[in-house]
């Protein structure tokens, strides 16, 4: 299994600019917010996010933002029209000689799973399938974690959520399982798709590194921790990050030249059950009774996805 050498090797490389700054009204602990911290220091301060509601909606607030780039708000399902209109406009006005190169933007869709996976899912095909030009980062935490934490197309088989609550009638809470946003582009063939983690910034840089230099629609899927929605102290947002790489239930990968590479594959994976027991959305998993008959088909899952690889 290749895996391709890194712009960078340690911590110290990382640039040490910072593109957004401290103090913002998301959840402590957020790990989505690391995510994008992480990002826009490698791709600089000369991007123009385009916003759709969610969690993120937070950030910048009128007339306040952390950002140094710029940021344009849409609705859930809008955000990759309307950084296309702007990568548009800013073409045009490139080719008529209008536009100084010191002007110009990296464009950036940052939206939540749920926009991603759901609201948002049929602009973005018809866009990937265009080959329009545009960075999208997807926090993804799992739910719709803005307006309660609900059921999205993203929330793990045995998760609870607000509208997917464990009950006597369904004890594992959501069942459908996860859509496989990965698969769902690369299908489309893209020039770039990876997974990312909060807990592996060199991973995360090397990756927009890379990205960087290509043309056309480019996805990062970051696992995003989420303290209030998942329950766990703000503080093991690192910690989760970590579990979910090392049980293997969050590879982290990247499709680009038409090949799928694990650019972080763990020697030896943990339990799941390590990963699941320190959330209170997977609590009904251990308590008042261990269900192992579901604890035993997540971490199937995880094994036979692997199996594939190993």
């Amino acid at each position: 299994m290749t895996v391709h050498p890194g712009e960078h090797k340690k911590i110290q490389d990382l640039h040490p600019e910072e593109a957004i700054a401290p103090g913002s009204a998301l959840c402590a602990g957020c790990g989505g917010l690391e995510g994008i911290r992480l990002a826009l220091k490698e791709l600089g301060e000369n991007v123009l996010i385009a916003n759709a509601a969610g969690c993120f909606t937070l950030l910048s607030v009128f007339p306040f933002t952390p950002f140094k780039g710029s940021w344009l708000y849409t609705t859930m399902a809008a955000p990759v029209p309307a950084a296309q209109g702007v990568r548009d406009a800013l073409d045009i006005r490139r080719e008529a000689g209008r536009l100084a190169e010191e002007d110009d933007f990296q464009v950036m869709v940052v939206a939540g799973d749920g926009s991603s996976a759901d609201m948002g899912l049929a602009p973005t095909s018809a866009a990937i399938h265009r080959r329009l030009d545009f960075f999208y980062f997807c926090y993804d935490n799992e739910a719709y974690g803005n307006t309660g934490f609900q059921l999205s197309g993203a929330s793990p088989y045995g998760s609870a959520t607000q509208t997917a609550p464990a009950t006597a009638g369904h004890p594992a809470g959501a069942e459908l399982g996860k859509k496989d946003l990965f698969e769902i582009w690369k299908a489309q063939n893209p020039p770039y798709i990876a997974t990312v983690s909060p807990r592996e910034p060199i991973d995360l840089s090397n990756k927009f590194a890379r990205a960087k230099s290509l043309h056309g629609a480019r996805l990062f899927l970051c696992l995003s921790p989420c303290p209030t929605g998942w329950g766990f102290d703000p503080r093991e947002t690192h910690l989760i990050a970590k579990l979910a790489v090392d049980t293997g239930i969050f590879p982290l990968k990247e499709y680009i030249d038409g090949q799928v590479v694990h650019t972080r594959v763990p020697k030896k994976r943990v339990p799941v059950e390590n990963y699941l027991e320190r959330q209170k959305r997977f609590r009904h998993l251990f308590q008042p009774k261990r269900q192992d008959e579901i604890i035993t088909r997540i971490q199937q899952g995880v094994d036979s996805y692997w199996a594939r690889y190993e």
